[in-house]
C-alpha cells in the first residue's frame, strides 16, 4: 500500500511547492556608482572614492542611476573618458596632479519623488589636488557639497539628490491581464491575483481524490 501512495504523496507535495512559492522579485538601487576611465573606456571600481587615489593623468567618473547592484548592469557615465578634452587646457603645477572628472546626474526618470536632475548634464570638470588626495578629495574641490551616509557612501553631489542613499527599489513584476468586461458580469470566481488559481486548487483536489480512492482500495484487498 505504501509503494502505491507514494507517487500520489509525491505530486500532492509538488502542486502544494508551487502554491506556496511566492515570486522572488529582485531589487534595483538608486545610487551613485563610481568609474576608473583607464584607456579611455569606462571600468566600475574596486574601491570607493574615499580610498581611491587616483594619479596624476587620471579619469574619474560618477553616475546617479537606477540600477542593478552589478558592475555589469550599472549605467555608465555617458560622457567620455577622455583626459585630454577635460584637463587639456589646465597646466599642470609643481607638487599637484590633475584628475579629470565626469559627474553624471542621469535622467529625469531616474530621479527621486520631487526631484530633478541638475541643468548642463554630465558635467566634466578638471581637478587640480594634492599628489596624495582622494578621489572624493578631487570631486569636494570642484563639487561642493557633497554628501555621504555612516558607511561613507557617496549619497549626494552638489546637493543631489537632497535625501536617500542607495535605497532598494522592488522591480515591477509583468501586470496581470485583468477579465475583459464581457466576461466579468459572467464570471463568479472570487480569487484574486493574490491567491491560488483555480486549476491548481483542482489539481490539489483531484490528487488527494486519486489518494483517498487508493488508500481505500488497498483496505478492500487486505480485508
Amino acid at each position: 500500500m505504501r509503494r502505491r501512495l507514494l507517487p500520489l504523496a509525491l505530486a500532492l507535495g509538488v502542486v502544494l511547492a508551487v502554491l506556496s512559492a511566492g515570486p522572488a522579485l529582485a531589487s534595483s538601487y538608486r545610487y551613485w556608482s563610481f568609474w576608473d576611465g583607464a584607456g579611455g573606456t569606462w571600468a566600475y571600481a574596486t574601491v570607493g572614492p574615499s580610498m581611491a587615489r587616483p594619479a596624476d593623468g587620471s579619469v574619474q567618473g560618477f553616475r546617479f542611476a537606477v540600477s542593478k547592484d552589478a558592475a555589469a548592469e550599472a549605467a555608465r557615465p555617458r560622457a567620455a573618458a577622455d583626459f585630454t578634452a577635460i584637463c587639456g587646457a589646465t597646466p599642470a603645477a609643481e607638487g599637484r596632479k590633475r584628475v579629470a572628472l565626469v559627474i553624471d546626474f542621469g535622467l529625469p526618470e531616474d530621479a527621486p519623488s520631487g526631484e530633478t536632475p541638475p541643468q548642463g548634464d554630465p558635467r566634466t570638470a578638471c581637478a587640480q589636488v594634492a599628489p596624495e588626495a582622494t578621489a572624493a578629495e578631487a570631486l569636494a574641490s570642484v563639487a561642493k557639497p557633497l554628501r555621504y551616509n555612516s558607511a561613507a557612501l557617496l549619497c549626494g553631489v552638489t546637493g543631489y539628490p537632497k535625501q536617500g542613499c542607495g535605497e532598494p527599489l522592488p522591480d515591477t513584476p509583468p501586470a496581470t491581464p485583468h477579465p475583459k468586461p464581457a466576461d466579468s458580469a459572467t464570471n463568479t470566481n472570487t480569487n484574486t491575483d493574490n491567491g491560488p488559481s483555480a486549476g491548481l486548487l483542482a489539481g490539489i483536489a483531484a490528487v488527494a481524490a486519486l489518494a483517498a480512492a487508493a488508500l481505500w482500495q488497498s483496505r478492500r484487498r487486505t480485508r
